[in-house]
């Protein structure tokens, strides 16, 4: 009976841990200009913290999720957070860039474990007919991460420095740690991933796409997310609370995008409710290229990306889940390192193009990306057969 108590909560406890997983990943792009003036580096290499924390992420997830498939879920889940929390007080208090990029990758190489994982355990708590609404809730977390856990970094590391602002996700990663220990079910385990699986994915012609669908929607994104604060302080002088205005609009809209993608996948479908909220994302991201400079029209445009930013991600998880239910274990934790992938890429060539000064040709390169990305969305819509198959 308290087993059964503790689960009715625990896709709560699995969506605060995505918080902070959130939190800790992003966190960089809310205080670049704080951490390149405390640490004596420039905006571009304190970029790098995200692209090289991205390049961990995304080589950790599938790696991990093989290794650890054998794992009772709530001990991997939560040592997950637990590392997560320890590694964002040690660097509260790292000396020097060298330090702090060191514990940030070895923060997320553990770290890269929990959000697909958390979207696998969410699919063992609910029935079948519930999944796709409940992954897509447990990834509101990321959302959150955006609409509240940036902002406030972004006015912590303002006023207090970047070391609060590590400290901030600390606690709030020790208090998610508890919750999901009280919360979460003993007893769950996923299916074994081995060899094998790997290869079954490999010649999914279906999986791959949407692997790639991942990818270039987050080269895109996060080619301009990524020097999101210094962009707008360059382009329109924007002060740092204007700019975590602008950081809470677009986490706000992805909240509110995710809302509406939980409550419509289920009668819409996980192909058309990502193919929705895909072109919101090109929309906001061409709003932005073409409004590069006005405040303003910066900020309706980001509110309008925002709203596809997480949802995109969720209806990828339902989709890949969708195609090939036995090998979800797999394909979830492929799809988060694809997504590290396409976050490595963005940040990678947002910062060149920053470095070199081409602030409005970062947006453009950014709509190419996700129009890619929208093209492969059509590809892999649902045959008519399939759609007309009787229920």
């Amino acid at each position: 009976m308290e087993n059964l108590r503790a689960g009715r909560f625990a896709p709560t406890a699995l969506m605060l841990g995505n918080i902070v997983t959130g939190s800790s990943v992003l966190a960089p792009a809310g205080m670049l200009p704080e951490l390149s003036a405390g640490l004596g580096i420039s905006i571009h290499a304190a970029g790098l913290l995200i692209t090289f924390g991205a390049i961990t992420l995304c080589i950790g997830s599938p790696l991990t999720a093989w290794l650890t498939s054998r794992i009772e879920r709530r001990t991997l889940l939560t040592t997950t957070l637990a590392v997560l929390a320890a590694g964002n007080l040690a660097s509260a208090f790292a000396p020097d860039y060298t330090t702090l990029l060191v514990i940030r990758l070895v923060m997320l190489a553990v770290g890269a474990l929990y959000t697909p994982q958390a979207a696998g355990t969410a699919a063992l708590l609910v029935p079948a007919e519930r999944r796709g609404s409940t992954i897509a809730y447990i990834f509101l977390g990321w959302s959150l991460a955006a609409a509240v856990g940036l902002p406030l970094i972004t006015f912590i590391a303002s006023r207090y420095g970047w070391r609060a602002a590590y400290g901030g996700i600390g606690v709030l990663g020790c208090i998610s740690f508890l919750l999901l220990l009280v919360r979460l079910p003993a007893g769950l385990k996923g299916t074994p991933v081995d060899l094998k699986t790997w290869r079954e994915v490999g010649r999914s012609r279906t999986i791959l796409l949407l692997l790639a669908i991942t990818m270039l929607q987050m080269s895109g994104q996060f080619a301009v997310f990524t020097f999101m604060g210094p962009l707008l302080k360059k382009l329109t002088e924007a002060s740092p609370d204007a700019i975590g205005m602008v950081f809470a609009l677009y986490g706000v809209s992805g909240f509110l995008g995710v809302a509406i993608a939980t409550r419509i996948v289920d009668t819409w479908g996980p192909y058309r409710t990502s193919l929705l909220f895909t072109c919101l994302v090109l929309v906001g991201i061409t709003g932005w290229a073409l409004s590069a400079g006005t405040i303003v029209w910066m900020a309706i445009a980001v509110a309008i990306w925002g709203l596809g930013f997480a949802s995109t991600n969720s209806m990828q998880q339902v989709r890949l889940v969708a195609a090939a239910p036995p090998l979800a274990s797999a394909t979830v934790a492929l799809n988060t390192s694809v997504l590290y992938i396409g976050q490595a890429i963005g940040s990678a060539v947002g910062g060149m193009l920053f470095a070199g000064e081409l602030l409005h040709t970062i947006g453009f390169v950014a709509v190419g990306f996700v129009v890619l990305a929208l093209m492969l969305v059509v590809l892999t819509r649902p045959r008519p057969a399939a759609a007309a198959a009787p229920a």
